[in-house]
């Protein structure tokens, strides 16, 4: 296994200047961003250049429940990919077209061989193992949806009450930026709205895992009860329970809602030491039922 990126040496370095810390996931959770960035960057370029347009209808099922509407949403591209892939290879509709969907062998050994999920991740991981079209087509790809994503994404705001939370937060709390998206877009969407000003480091991709970031940043800086990850996916729940961290969900579908509860509740629960056990299962429940795990057609 790889290093820990040189990059997350920020998080490393971070030492604490306020008693509580706060992770915070950005696409889908501060911004509103999920659905447009999958509906027409990723998917579009999934179809084009693995060559499946015959099944397109059905790559958009699978992709948006993948990455939107199930237990995997907030997943890595690349994993995400592969279990796109896996859904699609079983489906009637598509054997019956005749449409073979690939196999991605090397794509699956990339995915498990503990280089960051980025394209700088690929690009060391091609450079110790060596390429092949199969990762030259993946390279293409997320280049491509990274570039859509930069031309598309745009007009974009903070959800309601995120700026509110952001002002009162600092006086208690030390806050970083905690996501699988590509460190640079994030960058763009935070300084544009004038929001990277609340935050002490904007982590993204390159920069390894949500639970390593969460390590790095916090972990044993803070009390456990003093660390919460606000997120939107299963991924953001697991990287705060990997640290042992409280966990505040912004529920797909009900986001303003969500950062309404936690504007008027969470905070105080959070900062006076009343965030219970109780809350946070009942918040959990609502997360939960949100996500299946099987897609509708299986």
């Amino acid at each position: 296994m790889p290093d820990i990126p040189t990059s997350a040496q920020l998080l490393a370095d971070l030492q604490p200047t306020k008693p509580f810390f706060v992770g915070i996931d950005s696409d889908g959770c501060v911004f509103d961003t999920m659905e447009i960035k999958h509906k027409e960057c990723f998917i579009p370029n999934i179809i084009k250049h693995f060559k499946l347009q015959a099944v397109s209808k059905y790559v958009r099922e699978a992709s948006e429940f993948v990455n939107l509407y199930s237990q995997w949403r907030g997943t890595n591209r690349w994993p995400a990919l592969v279990i796109t892939f896996d859904l699609l290879r079983d489906r009637k509709e598509v054997l019956n077209r005749g449409v073979r969907i690939p196999d991605i062998p090397s794509i699956r050994a990339f995915v498990e061989s503990g280089f960051p999920q980025s394209n700088d991740g690929l690009q060391a991981y091609i450079a110790k193992r060596g390429s092949d079209d199969e990762l030259s087509r993946a390279m293409v790809w997320s280049t491509a949806v990274n570039e859509a994503v930069d031309d598309m994404v745009e007009g974009d705001t903070p959800s309601p009450y995120v700026r509110e939370i952001l002002e009162r937060l600092p006086a208690d709390t030390d806050i970083v930026v905690v996501s699988g998206t590509p460190t640079g877009a994030l960058r763009k969407e935070w300084d544009v709205h004038k929001i990277d000003g609340f935050v002490r480091l904007i982590a993204g991709q390159e920069m390894g895992k949500k639970n390593v970031h969460l390590q790095l940043a916090a972990g044993g800086k803070y009390p456990a009860d003093h660390q919460i990850m606000m997120g939107d996916s299963p991924g953001d729940l697991k990287a705060a329970q990997a640290v042992g961290a409280h966990f505040f969900p912004i529920n797909p579908g009900h986001e303003e809602a969500s950062w309404e509860r936690f504007y008027k509740e969470g905070i105080d629960a959070f900062l006076e030491g009343r965030y219970s056990r109780e809350f946070q299962d009942e918040l959990l429940a609502e997360f939960e039922a949100l996500l299946p795990e099987n897609p509708p057609w299986v």
